[in-house]
């Protein structure tokens, strides 16, 4: 199991996080989606078949891209 944190710029609320946490939950293989509004920060965990850039990809694709870097 793969564990990443990161910035997301457009957070502003809760209801942010959630659109985040919905999206992602869709992937198949992404275990748990948690984020905090006021960081910005999001975590999932995931697994094969899902990947970094397939959460990206859904991510950008609703307008919450991860900070660059």
């Amino acid at each position: 199991m793969t564990s990443r944190s990161f910035e997301v710029p457009n957070v502003h609320c809760m209801g942010c996080v959630q659109a985040i946490k919905n999206e992602l939950r869709e992937l198949d293989g992404v275990a748990s989606v948690n984020g905090d509004a006021r960081s910005r920060m999001i975590e999932v965990e995931f697994e094969a078949p899902a990947n970094w850039d397939a959460i990206v990809a859904a991510l950008t694709e609703i307008e919450y891209p991860p900070a660059a870097g």
